[in-house]
């Protein structure tokens, strides 16, 4: 089937020459070739990897700091704190500042020392050579600029101008749209021309009818020749060629009828009846030019309308014309010839700036072919190579392949070879850190016993005691060979620790009896670190063992490393070699290139010869390039053996500058010597006292005696005002005792003197009453009626004769009143 027309074939001529322009003819492009020409391009070379490995420096920070964090973060009381409170704080606060100081002074300490280790590690040895310089080297190598054959025997074809057959078709597909796409822009100035030679011969035909009106107006001998307006050939217009008109309908008409006559008399009847009322009648060609030269023409008509009818009216008044008619008739015929000439002029300008147009374009097209026919070669012979390459495209995915999965291989060893090694660092620290823990133990354990402890070595035969075997020896064996350089101070301590054991198994003693006289909870404390012991021993073991089973993992995995290597170098070299033959034979394919006589430089004794196989076909732009190139390596040898003396000269420099600052700090070491021991007394290490400038605990411990010491001052100042308190409410009983012992004293003076007084009024009373018997028995005596004295008597005997009682003598008759009476104290407790 016919594949869609893009462009036809459209020849466009000149007006005044014989010189034509063609265009291409074209099928329309599938929009695969634009969206394959839009991927990225063949040329584009694999982007590499860059690995960049970061430097971390790891610095060890103590956290003695945080001691205090979380009683500073405490809210603050409301309270008034004492002075000793406020006292304690500053001294908190002293001790956290002097251990951040410290905590700084270590960390700088440590990030020194590593800066230290880091630059000596960096250092590099006498024969040491700068990998940036060797790939300098290799790539000043590789891209010197010379020009290298494909035909050389040493000829290896690079990784980003290795080509395959996707790679080739792409390349295919790109020249075809590139050919496609210069052929459609010329094809398009090709039509803009011809749409210009239809827009030059409408205005020459405007201009001519213009020029027709004007010499209407002029004499016969007065007129120029009209010029002749230009056609459009058949092949300009190929979209007119299926159009028709009237006269071609007519043309056929007759032509049906005739064939309708012959076929009348052969079969007789008529036929062309129906087939004359058939068609419509349409405008002829001829009659759409007239009618498009009429309404082209009717703005000139109007233009000169003016013209024919002053004619006219000259021609009416022509038999008595005057004088001022005379000079208008001359004026208007002076204007009449310089409008002919200028239509005229302006016609012949327009066809020769078209042709001149035309030609300039032919000219364009021409050098366009030549491209186009070069890039058509050019497509053909990669069309032999894309051959070639389908011929070895299997066995070059075979070597790639290969390639390919040794590559993934090494890449899946690698990664695993440096989780191993991330392992191993890690064991590295966790047995680091055992170790530690050990001495620790050994040290607290020291610490513990004292000086001068006389059970010293009984305990520290309970510590080294082993009660079950904790220690491999094939696995201690291998992490000694892993670790040799690290573990050597170990090995030394373990040594020591198995003549120690061994001369203690010799002698059989009892560890679950603390000795007399021993310290109870030393010895508990002895068997705790015992046990303490054994687990970080056995969890050395455990780790050593680890690490033994990861080194011989590595050791394994990196033997295969080795041999995947190998078996990839291998399988380069293969590839390479099958590139270097698919070049040979994509070598072996012939390239036409166009050249001209005056480009050939290759003669033999003067003459050019018939056979041009041993000839090399090189551009002009090579050329330059190698020429340029030549230049430049003379001077890049100028600007590198100035490179190299001022190398020379700054190594001269650094070496002397080395020399003198070494000079400098054995002076400077010297001097601190000189003045440590003048100071001191002896060399002393400034790092760790800057380092350790205060024991830590020991400033605890004292924070602590001095927080005890107020919370006991606080205690004893409450038991103080409690015991004060006390002390006034026993003085107020005492003192309301004393009053109550002295009014007790006083009542009993007041007592003894009332019985004193008591007893002597007795003694009176006694008397009296005898006397009073005596008086009264005499009244008695004397009458009856001295009965009544008697009773009352002995009520006031009765009453005396009681300690509490009082004795008033009252008249016991009136008769008796006249009598002084005798009043008798009253006696109250």
């Amino acid at each position: 089937f016919r594949d869609s027309l893009e462009f036809d074939t459209v020849v466009v001529h000149a007006i005044q020459s014989d010189h034509q322009i063609s265009t291409y003819r074209l099928l329309a492009m599938f929009e695969k070739y634009y969206q394959d020409k839009e991927c990225p391009s063949w040329k584009r070379t694999v982007l590499e990897k860059a690995w960049k490995q970061a430097e971390e420096d790891i610095v060890t920070q103590t956290g003695n700091a945080r001691i205090f964090e979380g009683e500073a973060e405490k809210p603050k009381t409301s309270e008034v704190r004492k002075p000793t409170a406020r006292y304690i704080e500053s001294k908190r606060e002293q001790i956290r500042r002097i251990v951040e100081k410290s905590d700084k002074m270590e960390a700088k300490i440590m990030k020194r020392k590593a800066e230290w280790d880091e630059l000596y590690n960096n250092k590099p040895s006498n024969d040491y050579e700068n990998p940036k310089d060797a790939e300098d080297i290799g790539e000043a190598q590789e891209n010197m600029g010379c020009y290298k054959l494909k035909t050389a025997s040493n000829y290896r074809v690079p990784e980003h101008k290795r080509i395959n057959t996707e790679k080739k078709v792409m390349q295919l597909k790109s020249l075809k749209a590139l050919i496609h796409k210069r052929k459609v822009n010329m094809n398009k100035e090709i039509m803009s021309l011809r749409d210009l030679k239809v827009s030059t011969i409408d205005e020459i035909r405007c201009l001519v009818q213009e020029l027709k009106s004007i010499q209407a107006a002029l004499d016969l001998s007065e007129r120029l020749p009209l010029p002749l307006i230009p056609q459009l050939h058949p092949d300009e217009v190929p979209e007119k060629k299926f159009e028709y008109d009237n006269d071609i309908l007519l043309k056929f008409k007759e032509e049906q009828e005739a064939k309708g006559k012959l076929q009348e008399q052969l079969e007789g009847s008529p036929s062309s009846y129906a087939f004359r009322h058939g068609f419509l009648r349409a405008p002829s060609v001829k009659e759409t030019d007239l009618m498009a030269q009429a309404a082209g023409a009717h703005p000139m008509r109007t233009a000169s309308s003016v013209v024919t009818e002053q004619q006219k009216v000259f021609e009416i008044e022509k038999a008595e014309p005057m004088e001022m008619e005379l000079e208008i008739l001359k004026r208007e015929k002076i204007k009449n010839l310089y409008l002919q000439e200028t239509l005229v002029k302006k016609i012949n300008a327009l066809v020769i700036n078209f042709d001149a147009e035309l030609r300039f374009l032919r000219h364009k097209k021409l050098k366009l072919d030549v491209q186009m026919k070069s890039a058509d070669l050019r497509y053909i012979t990669w069309y032999e190579e894309l051959l070639i390459l389908k011929d070895l495209e299997k066995h070059e995915n075979l070597f790639q392949g290969c390639v390919n999965t040794l590559i993934r291989e090494q890449e899946a060893i690698q990664s695993k070879l440096n989780s191993y090694l991330a392992q191993m660092e890690d064991r590295k620290c966790e047995i680091a850190k055992l170790q530690e823990c050990e001495k620790a133990l050994y040290a607290n354990f020291q610490a513990s016993l004292g000086e001068n402890n006389e059970f010293a070595h009984f305990l520290t035969k309970v510590l080294k005691k082993k009660i079950k075997c904790m220690e491999n020896k094939e696995v201690g064996r291998e992490a000694d060979e892993e670790d040799e350089n690290e573990e050597e101070n170990d090995e030394e301590a373990s040594l020591g620790t198995d003549k120690e054991n061994s001369g203690s198994e010799d002698e059989v003693f009892d560890d679950s009896i603390c000795p007399k006289n021993c310290n109870e909870a030393l010895f508990q404390n002895t068997i705790q670190l015992r046990q303490k012991r054994l687990d970080i021993e056995k969890a050395l073991t455990e780790e050593k063992k680890a690490a033994a089973s990861l080194r011989k993992k590595y050791n394994a995995l990196a033997k295969k490393a080795e041999v995947v290597e190998t078996s990839l170098d291998t399988a380069n070299r293969e590839l390479e070699t099958f590139q270097w033959e698919k070049q040979q034979k994509m070598n072996e394919l012939y390239v036409v290139v166009p050249l001209k006589l005056h480009q050939v430089e290759y003669l033999v004794n003067g003459e050019m010869p018939s056979d041009f196989s041993q000839a090399l076909v090189f551009t002009n732009q090579s050329l330059e390039y190698l020429q340029k190139r030549i230049v430049d390596l003379h001077n890049e040898k100028i600007m590198q053996r100035q490179i190299y003396k001022a190398a020379q000269e700054q190594h001269k420099q650094l070496v002397q500058d080395t020399k003198d600052m070494e000079i400098k700090i054995q002076r400077l070491e010297e001097k601190c010597n000189y003045l440590m021991m003048k100071k001191f007394g002896r060399l002393v290490d400034f790092e760790a006292v800057q380092a350790h400038s205060v024991n830590i605990r020991m400033e605890e411990l004292k924070v602590q005696i001095m927080e005890k010491e107020y919370m006991h001052s606080q205690e004893l100042k409450e038991w103080e005002e409690r015991i004060l308190d006390l002390q006034q409410k026993l003085m107020k009983l005492t003192k309301e005792n004393t009053r109550k012992l002295q009014q007790l004293n006083l009542f009993c003076l007041e007592k003894q003197q009332l019985e004193t007084k008591l007893a002597s009024l007795e003694n009176d009373l006694v008397n009296l009453l005898a006397t009073v018997l005596h008086a009264g028995l005499e009244l008695f005596r004397n009458g009856e009626g001295q009965a009544g004295v008697m009773a009352l008597l002995r009520e006031e005997i009765n009453l005396l004769r009681r300690k509490d009682g009082s004795l008033f003598l009252q008249p016991s008759s009136p008769q008796d009143s006249d009598t002084p009476t005798e009043t008798f104290p009253l006696l109250t407790p």
